[in-house]
């Protein structure tokens, strides 16, 4: 059983920078061997891929729409992701999720599908003004 409880959201103008946070409460061994995503849903769409990170970070994975502006990287002695996020913009507002997942020899062919993952946290509320 794996716990995560995000962190970092709020209210950020146009051109600001956060850093979100998921700490995950599990044995420090399934941690470190889950592949590791976030994911965003905006009001009134569907629940869509930010970025995934491989069990040792050695491999990371983007959203075309974030490319260049966010970066996830991971602590496997805190059991923490992060997620940070520059640049942002009104399109970025969303609730943010991050998410674990069994990270099989093809996790590159599917960590961007969300019914990959089996563990979800509560998710973080970011805002960007214009």
């Amino acid at each position: 059983q794996v716990q995560l409880v995000e962190s970092g959201g709020g209210l950020v103008q146009a051109g600001g920078s956060l850093r979100l946070s998921c700490a995950a409460s599990t044995s420090g061994r399934t941690f470190s061997s889950s592949g590791m995503g976030w994911f965003r849903q905006a009001p009134g769409k569907d629940r869509e891929f930010v970025a995934a990170i491989s069990w040792n970070g050695g491999r990371t994975y983007y959203a075309e729409s974030v490319e260049g502006r966010f970066t996830i990287s991971r602590d496997n002695a805190k059991r923490t992701v992060y997620l940070q996020m520059n640049n942002l913009n009104p399109e970025d507002t969303a609730v943010y999720y991050c998410a674990a997942g069994t990270e099989y020899s093809t996790w590159s062919s599917y960590n961007r599908d969300a019914a990959r993952y089996d563990y979800w946290g509560q998710g973080t509320q970011v805002t960007v003004s214009s």
